[in-house]
């Protein structure tokens, strides 16, 4: 069962006012077939930068993509399965699109953005793969995550839960 995220999110009255708008679980949430599985919940999304804080809109509504849009970010949490049940029915193609690494050498999720993550294991352990090594992360742990072709590799029994700010970069040459 996909588990359920509360998002507290704050905003303006008609006078200006700091106010609560929403406290509840997070709506766009989703498992991803073409991940081999994995929950995406979307949390927020900044189109640019400086972000616009005007309006009341709920910038996580709207279903996002793999990236940012250029000059943005999105704060989501992923939950990854363990790989053996993962690596049955992940299409590295369809799910990252471009983004794929499609050389065959290394891990069957590896793929590359345009981004800067910042990432925090929330829950359970996961493994950070490189094209050279790989770091194991447990619940606590962050990782900075600078535009690198990578993988994430849960080689444990349970789920991986981790959190994700994602934040457009310059491409690399």
């Amino acid at each position: 069962m996909a588990a359920k995220h509360r998002r507290v999110v704050t905003g303006h009255d008609e006078g200006g006012r700091s106010i609560i708008l929403t406290d509840g679980y997070a709506l766009n949430s989703k498992t991803l077939v073409a991940a081999g599985g994995l929950q995406r919940t979307e949390l927020w999304e900044a189109r640019s930068a400086p972000a616009d804080n005007r309006g009341n809109r709920d910038a996580a509504a709207e279903t996002t993509e793999l990236e940012p849009q250029w000059g943005g970010n999105i704060f989501r949490i992923v939950e990854y399965p363990p790989d053996s049940v993962r690596l049955k029915t992940i299409d590295p193609s369809a799910h990252f699109g471009v983004a794929a690494d499609r050389s065959g050498k290394y891990h069957r999720g590896m793929h590359k953005t345009n981004t800067i993550d910042y990432v925090i294991i929330l829950s359970g352990e996961i493994y950070a793969v490189m094209e050279e090594g790989e770091v194991l992360l447990r619940s606590g742990d962050t990782l900075i995550q600078r535009g690198t072709n990578h993988a994430w590799s849960n080689r444990s029994d349970q789920p991986c839960v981790i959190a994700f700010v994602m934040v457009s970069a310059l491409p690399l040459v």
